[in-house]
């Protein structure tokens, strides 16, 4: 064999032995945390005070150590099933509106996720150390995650990187998560009924939850910092989305000219992220969308996670929880919200457009 062979042998074999004790010492790690079981079956550890997926808990750790955020990135934080797909699709086009045609907007042919990835389920999920600096096309870096704030990376908290959050209410959030396991049934996932998913959800055992600590975190943050984090709610979107493009385009820094408003962009922008529009569009009727961004390992072995794209878009309606939950069930939910947003300027609104709002006296 030839020298340079051996020591490239030698690297390989050195680093698989590396990754094999990381390995090791992982999975001793992971012994001594809480574990329990998700709406669909998969195992939850409590890490820091949240309930981590298993299949991502590596992975969220390696970005918690690994991940630099630069001064001008834009970080996308929610709970699974609060709008994700949506904020992504709005952000995108906002930001990058002066990179590329109107008539060639990327959403038309990519699906919002494969626009705007994950840090955690796509870079971390197979590599601990994935090169960053040049993922996207275009500028500032544009990333999402669904870690609540306490356990962001660092350097998200101590950058000058904005957060755009979005939160849903609590009742639409539990019935869309769980609508969504539920179409996925047998695609790996196993849901439980819809009674055991709701007691899990009172109880806080939900991915990336407790829900009111993930969506009080990000909203005490952003009362600290509204520089830095945009706090905004699914419904009021739902409800007023050319005033929030607005919103979100002066909090990203680059606000809409007389003239774009003149022209209609912001209402184009909303017409193309709006939730008949993009349900329609060919891209997203069909295929899967692949979360873990495949990378060579040493094993020569990639995990991802694969989802129909049409899971993605269900209803979009707020108030749709009135046609799963039991009057018992909403009474109990809504003690929940009062009990949790006790001494909080917070509010969720329940229904479209009507002034029942729960707020905490």
């Amino acid at each position: 064999m030839e020298k340079t062979d051996m020591c490239n042998s030698s690297v390989v074999s050195t680093s698989h032995d590396v990754e094999e004790s990381c390995d090791d010492e992982f999975q001793q790690l992971v012994q001594t945390f809480p574990k329990d079981k998700s709406f669909t079956g998969m195992n939850l550890y409590f890490f820091q005070g949240f309930w981590c997926p298993s299949i991502i808990l590596k992975a969220v750790i390696s970005c918690q150590k690994h991940f630099q955020a630069f001064n001008s990135d834009i970080i996308i934080a929610t709970l699974p099933k609060c709008g994700t797909t949506w904020l992504k699709a709005l952000t995108f086009s906002t930001l990058y509106r002066n990179q590329f045609a109107r008539e060639n907007n990327p959403l038309l042919t990519y699906n919002p996720h494969s626009l705007v990835r994950f840090i955690d389920f796509d870079f971390y999920f197979n590599d601990t150390c994935p090169d960053l600096e040049n993922y996207t096309l275009y500028q500032p870096r544009l990333f999402s995650i669904h870690l609540p704030y306490a356990s962001l990376p660092t350097s998200i908290k101590d950058s000058n990187c904005k957060i755009v959050y979005l939160c849903r209410n609590p009742m639409d959030t539990l019935i869309s998560f769980w609508s969504f396991l539920s179409r996925l049934r047998g695609e790996g996932f196993e849901p439980v009924s819809l009674d055991e998913a709701f007691e899990m959800f009172c109880q806080g055992i939900n991915e990336f939850g407790p829900f009111f600590d993930h969506v009080s975190g990000y909203w005490r943050a952003s009362q600290e910092k509204s520089s830095k984090i945009l706090f905004l709610q699914y419904e009021d979107l739902k409800e007023d989305i050319t005033s929030h493009l607005k919103k979100l385009a002066m909090f990203l820094g680059v606000p809409f000219t007389e003239e774009e408003e003149k022209q209609g962009v912001v209402e184009e922008i909303a017409k193309i992220c709006s939730f008949e529009n993009m349900k329609d569009l060919e891209v997203n009727k069909k295929g899967e969308q692949t979360f873990g961004y495949p990378q060579e390992t040493f094993s020569g072995k990639t995990k991802t996670i694969e989802i129909p794209r049409e899971a993605f878009f269900r209803k979009a309606k707020t108030g749709d929880w009135s046609n799963y939950l039991t009057p018992s069930m909403a009474e109990r939910l809504e003690k929940l919200i009062q009990e949790k947003l006790e001494n909080s300027s917070l509010t969720f609104k329940l229904f479209s457009k009507t002034s029942k709002d729960i707020t905490s006296t």
